[in-house]
């Protein structure tokens, strides 16, 4: 496969920064967090621990992400990464209009963006796997896709053990078990707790009156360059062997 030195570039600049020791800044987020979760309002605590299991529980063995996608095959990789561009664009788009719609809202209205802006996440995901060719049907393509979830979403800590799964991930597929016994099994709690942690801070001031559209808007396009970032370069990984 001949690869533009781009590619490989990017490639190899995103995995130095995934292999990054943790930084001061990144405990001392993590300790601002711990205090925001004491003052952050219960209701919203639930309704983003709801919407995540329902987010896990639909990509593990639901059809709601899988339905609409249709894999691509018997194409360039050049072709592939771009159409993948163009689904980061159009998400990055869909994202930033929900997160200025609810942000505008109010409380109510922004407590509605986690669920929303968790389902074009993972719309995201599951097309992306698609342009680069693999099958969202199979349990542990979809279980793949929510480790690039979480790998986008995590504290520093987290991320360097998810990452090292991601970048081996031809040796971890073969220790999964089967897809009875995963569900069984599922740390759903710890997944959505990582990703609160991570999210929190920023979408806390999409509460708030007056600039809560500019910061949803903001904030959700920002998310979703992160995503498309990670979701690129960990294909890139599979297909590449880099």
């Amino acid at each position: 496969m001949t690869v533009d030195v781009r590619v490989q570039d990017e490639l190899r600049s995103w995995q130095k920064k995934m292999e990054k020791r943790q930084s001061m800044t990144g405990r001392l987020a993590k300790r601002l967090q711990t205090k925001m979760n004491q003052i952050i309002p219960e209701k919203v605590h639930h309704v983003v621990t709801t919407s995540i299991k329902k987010m896990v529980h639909a990509t593990l063995i639901g059809s709601e992400y899988t339905t609409s996608v249709k894999r691509i095959d018997h194409t360039s990789f050049e072709e592939r990464e771009r159409r993948v561009d163009e689904a980061i664009k159009k998400y990055k788009k869909t994202a930033a209009v929900e997160g200025a719609g609810t942000g505008a809202g109010g409380i109510l209205l922004g407590m509605a963006d986690f669920p929303l802006l968790l389902g074009i996440k993972m719309k995201f995901l599951f097309e992306t796997a698609s342009c680069y060719g693999y099958d969202v049907n199979n349990f542990r393509e979809r279980l793949f896709i929510l480790y690039l979830f979480q790998l986008a979403f995590s504290s520093e800590e987290k991320r360097k053990e998810v990452y090292e799964i991601v970048s081996n991930w031809d040796a971890y597929v073969h220790t999964i078990p089967t897809e009875e016994e995963y569900l069984e099994n599922i740390n759903w709690k710890e997944f959505q707790l990582e990703y609160r942690d991570h999210i929190d801070l920023v979408k806390m001031l999409q509460l708030i009156p007056g600039v809560g559209a500019i910061v949803g808007a903001a904030a959700n396009y920002h998310f979703l360059d992160v995503l498309g970032e990670t979701a690129k370069n960990g294909y890139r990984m599979r297909l590449l062997k880099l």
